[in-house]
This record gives C-alpha cells, sequence and structure tokens, in this order.
C-alpha cells in the first residue's frame, strides 16, 4: 500500500491534486446528499397537498447558482392525463406587474418617460390625472379603485376588451384616497401602466416586452397568454367546484394586460431571477429603485419583506385557473418558485414552507378540514357585509341552514364550519373566523390565507 503514494509524495503537484481530489469527493457526496434530502422533504410535503387536491403545478427552487430542484407535480390537463413537468407553461397573473414595472424603468433610462410624470400627460382627460404620478400606479398608491373588484367583473371577464376600453371601465370611478396617501391594490393602476407603455415605444405591450427584456434574456418559453395560438405545453387551468375540479371559467386575455397577461415556466422565472442580479436590462440605480419599498412595503411590482430572518423579495398572482408565486432571497441568493394550475392553490403559503425547508425552519404540513354539526340559528349572527379593504366587501349570507361568503367581484362560495365560530371554503384554501365582543356581538371577521391573517370589520 505505501509503494502507491511514493510518487505522489515525492511530487507536491501530484501531492496537492490527491490532496485536493480526496477533500473534494466528500464535499461532492454532502452536497448530492443535502440536495436529495431537500427533495425528499419537498417531496413529501407536496404529495401531501396533491392528496387533498390542494396543488398541481411545478417548483422551483435554487441556491447560489444552482439549482436544487426543477420538478412537475400533478397533471397539466387531467383530462388527457398530461403530467406536469418543470417545461410547463404556467399564466403568471400578477407577476406579470414584475415584467410591466422592468418595462417602464428602461423607458425612463432612455429618456422617454419619467416615474414623475402625471398620468394627465399620458392620458390629457383622465379626472384628477394631474394629481396621480407613474411612481402612484407602480406603487399602488394612486388611489384608483381595483377594477376586478366590480361586481360586474365576472360577468365581463369573457368579453374582449382592448386596454383603451379598459382603462374606459374605471377611468371615471371616484378615488378612494388622496395618491399617495395610502396603499390599495389596484389592478387598475397596471392597466394603466401597459397602455402608459404603448404610448410610449408605440409598440403594443407584448411586441415592446418580447423585443426588450424576453429575447435579451432567452426567455423562450414567456409570453402574453392569447388563447388563440397553439402553444406547446400550456397547461390546462383547474378550479375547485362543490366537491370536484372543475375546468376554470374563460377569461379573455385581453383584459389582464399588463396587470397579469403573462405566460411562463418556473425554469424561464429562474433565468429572470438570475438576470436581476445584473445590469443586462437596467442600471442598478433603477434595480435598487425596483426593490425599494414604499408603502405596505411595496416597491415596483414586488413586495419587500423578511421571512425567517432573511429578506425576502417576492410577488404572488392569481388568475382564471392558475395561482403563482416567485419569491427571492437576495442575501442568500436562493430563488423559490412556485406554479400552480389550480387556482384555489396556495401558492404564497406554500412557498414559505419551501423557504422553510430551505432555510431548516417549522413548517406544517396540509390537513384536511372536517365539517362539524352546528345550529344553523347561530348563522344569523354572521350575515353582514365586511370591509377588507377600501372598496373590497366580504358580504356573507344564509340560504337553506347553509352560509356563503362572496368576496367583491368574485363568485359566491359555500363557507363550511369547523366550529361554532370557525369556517372554511372548499373552493380555496382560505378560512373565516368570526370575532365577538364582550356583549357577543359580531363585530369583525378575520380572513385566514396564504399564511396571513386580515381582519375585515363588520359595516352592514
Amino acid at each position: 500500500m505505501q509503494n502507491r503514494y511514493i510518487g505522489i509524495i515525492q511530487n507536491p503537484r501530484k501531492m496537492l491534486a490527491f490532496f485536493s481530489f480526496v477533500v473534494f469527493l466528500p464535499f461532492l457526496f454532502f452536497t448530492a446528499c443535502a440536495t436529495q434530502n431537500l427533495e425528499s422533504k419537498v417531496d413529501e410535503y407536496i404529495n401531501a397537498h396533491l392528496k387533498l387536491q390542494k396543488f398541481s403545478g411545478s417548483i422551483l427552487i435554487a441556491q447560489k447558482g444552482k439549482i436544487l430542484l426543477s420538478k412537475g407535480y400533478g397533471m397539466a390537463n387531467y383530462e388527457l392525463d398530461v403530467p406536469n413537468t418543470p417545461q410547463m407553461k404556467f399564466l403568471l397573473g400578477s407577476i406579470t406587474k414584475q415584467f410591466t414595472s422592468m418595462a417602464v424603468m428602461q423607458l425612463q433610462e432612455k429618456g422617454l418617460l419619467s416615474v414623475d410624470d402625471s398620468l394627465k400627460k399620458y392620458i390629457p382627460d383622465y379626472p384628477d390625472g394631474d394629481k396621480i404620478t407613474v411612481h402612484h400606479l407602480l406603487t399602488h398608491t394612486s388611489g384608483i379603485p381595483n377594477f376586478t373588484s366590480f361586481p360586474e367583473y365576472t360577468k365581463t371577464m369573457m368579453l374582449a376588451s382592448p386596454v383603451e376600453e379598459t382603462v374606459e371601465r374605471f377611468k371615471n370611478k371616484e378615488l378612494e384616497f388622496t395618491p399617495g396617501e395610502k396603499f390599495s391594490y389596484s389592478n387598475s393602476g397596471y392597466i394603466l401602466l401597459g397602455y402608459i407603455i404603448e404610448k410610449v415605444s408605440q409598440k403594443p405591450y407584448e411586441v415592446y416586452l418580447k423585443e426588450n427584456i424576453l429575447q435579451p434574456l432567452n426567455l423562450e418559453d414567456t409570453g402574453y397568454g392569447h388563447y388563440e395560438p397553439i402553444l406547446e405545453k400550456r397547461a390546462a387551468g383547474y378550479s375547485w367546484g362543490k366537491d370536484h375540479l372543475v375546468n376554470a371559467s374563460y377569461l379573455d386575455m385581453s383584459i389582464p394586460h399588463g396587470a397579469g397577461a403573462l405566460y411562463s415556466t418556473v425554469e424561464d422565472l429562474y433565468l429572470w431571477d438570475r438576470a436581476l442580479y445584473t445590469e443586462k436590462l437596467v442600471s442598478k440605480n433603477s434595480l435598487d429603485k425596483i426593490f425599494t419599498p414604499f408603502k405596505d412595503n411595496y416597491g415596483y411590482g414586488w413586495g419587500i419583506s423578511e421571512l425567517f430572518g432573511h429578506k425576502r423579495i417576492s410577488h404572488g398572482g392569481g388568475i382564471n385557473g392558475f395561482t403563482t408565486d416567485i419569491s427571492r432571497y437576495p442575501d442568500d441568493d436562493v430563488c423559490i418558485i412556485v406554479l400552480s394550475n389550480f387556482d384555489h392553490s396556495s401558492t404564497g403559503k406554500i412557498s414559505q414552507d419551501l423557504a422553510a425547508i430551505v432555510f431548516g425552519e417549522k413548517y406544517e404540513f396540509p390537513k384536511e378540514r372536517k365539517e362539524v354539526k352546528v345550529d344553523p340559528k347561530i348563522y344569523e349572527a354572521y350575515v353582514g357585509q365586511y370591509e377588507l379593504k377600501p372598496n373590497f366587501i366580504i358580504t356573507i349570507t344564509k340560504e337553506n341552514d347553509r352560509l356563503f361568503a362572496q368576496a367583491t367581484g368574485q363568485p359566491k362560495a359555500e363557507i363550511y364550519p369547523e366550529s361554532e365560530i370557525k369556517f372554511f371554503l372548499k373552493a380555496v384554501d382560505a378560512q373565516l373566523t368570526f370575532i365577538k365582543d364582550d356583549k357577543g356581538e359580531v363585530t369583525q371577521l378575520i380572513l385566514h390565507q396564504g399564511g396571513k391573517d386580515q381582519p375585515a370589520k363588520k359595516v352592514k
């Protein structure tokens, strides 16, 4: 055995190479084991969601430039029995907003617009347009009401609506507050941004994005989600019916525009993540502006927060048949992307739990919620309207000893009792808790969804 190493000992270069090889092998083994351990934990966690029909989609987890997991779960098409893969294309919903904000910053660097410009500069007859800036639109502080929350939205969403016509749906609505005063999430603002991009660039929104963002980054599997073209590896979108999956309601894709019209894959979105560490699209100064939190910790198309003590830059999306989330942890160089073709999936909560797996924090497996019997007479106290935020109401009604909840601009859904004060929905992963005062009167409800607890005051 000793003779095997004589040549190595006599030759320092060989000795160094041998030593490096011996040390490097255990490192590779450790890394491989760590990756396998992460994948097994993710599989166990996601399979629990699959069992309850709470998730179907694709997931990507990466750290320090290395993809740790890129995998499909469930079916891209349940009618044709086509499984999901990392190459499947999903509608992104509001993840689109970060691409819109990037386009705005590019146009600002080209000197074609400024975030300080007033809306009146681009739409001269827009009411109060002199008070609203591009910055207000980017940060959801314009006060313009969210048109997708209007009661008539679900009745008109299947009708084609060029961006100019969509703007007319909310153009003459009264502002909810003085621009810059508050944060109120509004798809209307990003519809206007898409319209401004078209006016300034003199190109359709989707063409501008393709030429200035998608092609430079080689995002070949990302684009505007028109229904008409034959799109290879397009996932079908699903909703939850009373007790089973159904095909999602049709939405004409002319409507979401700059607020939510794009599709992509987990692998393309990871390329997008990598580009955001560089100046390929805009300067560092513009990137810093994008990721600077304004009111409610919202920047330009991104939310900036902290999770498990780690800085998090993220955004979720929801659109007919799809829910999505992209979360970036820049100080750790971690990226977690969750795309689902179930619009009842809680992708935000799933993303948080996947982050817990990555960072070694605690997380809980999804559980099946069981309905209990309660006296329907108690439902009367819960009937009423609860304001979650300005112009966004959750209406509770009682019909034939059953309780229903309907959020502004959304269909009515039955809620089922877990106790006398706690109820859950089957249509989405959400729960409601009714709160009583000292006199026993119901004063508010708390919406539990996506890992957040959101109080809503009873107003009627």
